[in-house]
């Protein structure tokens, strides 16, 4: 599925290093500003301790997770909705993203620059969303332009169209972002034709240092508390550190993780939070010969289920036999979950919802 998040933030933050520790990639990770200038992509599997369980149990031959990509952004400076810093072509790898991952640095270290000489994470983040939010009312404001040609000749959708560019532009310019603003039906298509910059979701990686990782910080929490006053997710991490955890084989990545006081690595997190963000969930088909994780979005009905495995099972779809994941692991077996009268058919009206187990009926 072509849906990706876009890591951004200010120059030297430690996209890169993120971006290296989620996707094993060699991506320039440099102390100084700009190292990265073309987008790095990558894809990454998300980790699900379902997909392990039914893989066992099954015993499977082959077992296949699920994925998300992530998009390396060069970092964005104060004037980049004018150009400044490359913005312009930075903006735009934004533009193409679905969801934002913006990374923010929440340690001291005098021997990582910051590019405005001090480290006050809240300032950062308001940077970049003033930069964001310019260019969203310079599209807003050409948008308006078209429009109102129209409306003059007394086109009904034109002047509604008009009049929520209008209030739109107002919330823009009091300085908040397109995702907060409130719409009905017929305004969300025509913000969402814009795809506007604030529009997008947001996650908040808080990178910090080890200290920041066992104990926390003033800037750590200065971050969550915005995150939580925005209905945002804030997922700290240590980037220096899922780096170096990211190269250990699995016994001593497991030894680390204890010492740091860790369940796992805290990419995980980012991994399954960005998954989320992008409106993403999870269905399996588990058998002998394979147990696969599957992509589709959050409200795909069973026949656009079946179609992300091959589009003629959604052409010829009949039904689908349904069971939840939950049901499965309380009960510890398919049989088991049929004796209990869980084990469903469903139409081609059923949504699927995240951890159901499928297998599709469908004619050729």
């Amino acid at each position: 599925m072509a849906i990706a998040c876009g890591i951004v933030g200010l120059p030297n933050v430690g996209k890169s290093t993120l971006f290296n520790a989620l996707t094993s990639n060699e991506a320039e990770a440099a102390n100084y500003p700009f190292c990265t200038i073309e987008p790095n992509q990558g894809i990454v599997p998300v980790p699900d301790p379902r997909l392990s369980a039914l893989a066992g149990a099954y015993e499977t031959d082959r077992e296949v997770p699920t994925t998300v990509e992530f998009v390396d952004i060069a970092g964005l400076v104060k004037g980049a909705s004018k150009g400044e810093g490359l913005g312009n072509q930075f903006l735009g790898n934004i533009r193409a993203c679905d969801a934002v991952a913006h990374v923010v640095r929440c340690f001291d270290e005098e021997n990582v620059v910051h590019v405005h000489g001090k480290v006050d994470p809240l300032h950062d983040i308001d940077i970049i969303e003033t930069e964001l939010i310019l260019k969203d009312v310079e599209s807003v404001d050409k948008m308006m332009l078209n429009v109102q040609k129209k409306a003059r000749s007394n086109d009904k959708d034109a002047k509604e169209e008009l009049a929520t560019l209008e209030q739109l532009q107002k919330h823009l310019d009091g300085g908040a972002p397109a995702r907060t603003f409130a719409r009905d039906d017929k305004a969300a298509s025509v913000i969402s034709a814009m795809q506007l910059l604030t529009d997008k979701p947001v996650m908040y990686i808080a990178n910090t240092d080890e200290a920041g990782v066992r104990e926390g910080n003033d800037m750590l929490s200065a971050v969550r508390k915005r995150a939580e006053a925005e209905g945002a997710v804030m997922v700290p991490i240590c980037a220096k550190i899922e780096a170096e955890i990211a190269l250990l084989d699995e016994e001593d990545r497991t030894l680390f993780l204890q010492d740091l006081g860790m369940a796992e690595p805290g990419l995980h997190r980012v991994i399954r939070e960005a998954y989320r963000l992008l409106g993403l969930i999870t269905y399996f088909t588990a058998g002998k010969k394979e147990t696969r994780a599957w992509t589709v979005r959050a409200g795909s009905t069973a026949p656009q289920a079946a179609g992300v495995i091959h589009s003629d099972f959604e052409k010829g779809f009949i039904r689908a036999e349904v069971m939840k994941y939950a049901d499965w692991d309380r009960l510890k077996s398919e049989q088991a979950v049929r004796d209990a009268g869980l084990y469903r058919i469903e139409g081609k009206e059923y949504i699927v919802q995240d951890g159901d187990i499928m297998y599709f009926r469908f004619n050729v």
